[in-house]
């Protein structure tokens, strides 16, 4: 599927320097659609950099980034705000949970349908017909995401109150609700117990193959990246130094000595 599939993601020749530190040196990656890609490499190799540059949080010293749109072509976002990139179609999830921990499930994905609301200011204090009717529909494909991301049963529980699992999936699919075609997943798995990363690994399948939701996940579980990835990108002090099938780069010499060991 993917050797066909148009490039949706096209980074090129990225650098990010902070004072006298590069973060990331001369990077190049494209990922495409329904693709499920992933990136690896030790700690500190620049992985949550690139996330950053992609998402907005930084504006990369050199090099572009840049989206397609299909028959309108593609449109470079380097630099752009990260509501504004959230907006055209990228979401990402992030190492460390981030919650409204004190309101509900069903609040918290809720939010993520933000976007998609029309009615203004004056709209909403007057609550009007439409108002109501487009509150209403964001309560009804909020319920829907939460039963596809098996999360239907926490939908009145504090989100504070999930297991840990559960609180990484609701992040997801919080982020599933801007309504994304890339989405980007920085260590999902990190802190789950072998079944929660089973369940989660069922669960990135689920979203690409069913919710045609391209994937960029970092990850330092090798066993989900060797069974979710059809591409893997590898990173050493912020240099890209292997892109392959998980076959190409689990015989790589160099990622070997680097990162996976022997």
């Amino acid at each position: 599927m993917s050797d066909v599939a148009a490039p949706i993601l096209d980074i090129h020749n990225l650098s990010m320097v902070f004072g006298g530190l590069r973060a990331i040196d001369d990077v190049s990656i494209h990922i495409k659609s329904g693709e499920i890609c992933a990136l690896i490499g030790p700690n500190g190799a620049g992985k949550t950099t690139i996330f950053n540059c992609i998402t907005g949080v930084y504006k990369p010293t050199k090099g572009s980034i840049a989206i397609e749109h299909g028959e309108r072509g593609s449109e470079r976002i380097e630099g752009l705000k990260p509501n504004i990139i959230n907006k055209k179609g990228l979401a990402r999830t992030f190492q460390n949970i981030r919650l409204f921990s004190n309101m509900t499930v069903l609040e918290n994905v809720m939010i993520g349908r933000h976007n998609s609301l029309k009615a203004g200011i004056f709209k909403a204090i007057m609550r009007d017909r439409a108002t109501r009717e487009e509150e209403q529909r964001v309560i009804d494909e909020s319920h829907d995401i939460l039963k596809k991301m098996r999360l239907d049963m926490f939908i009145n529980e504090t989100a504070r109150n999930l297991p840990y699992g559960a609180q990484r999936r609701l992040e997801i699919a919080r982020a599933l609700a801007t309504d994304p075609f890339l989405l980007l997943l920085d260590e999902p798995v990190a802190g789950m117990n072998p079944q929660e990363t089973k369940e989660l690994e069922e669960t990135i399948n689920l979203i690409r193959d069913r919710e045609k939701v391209t994937i960029l996940l970092i990850e330092h579980d090798m066993s989900l990246v060797m069974n979710v990835s059809e591409r893997i990108y590898v990173l050493d002090y912020g240099r890209l130094i292997a892109e392959g099938t998980p076959t190409d780069i689990k015989g790589n010499p160099e990622v070997i000595k680097a990162y996976l060991g022997e």
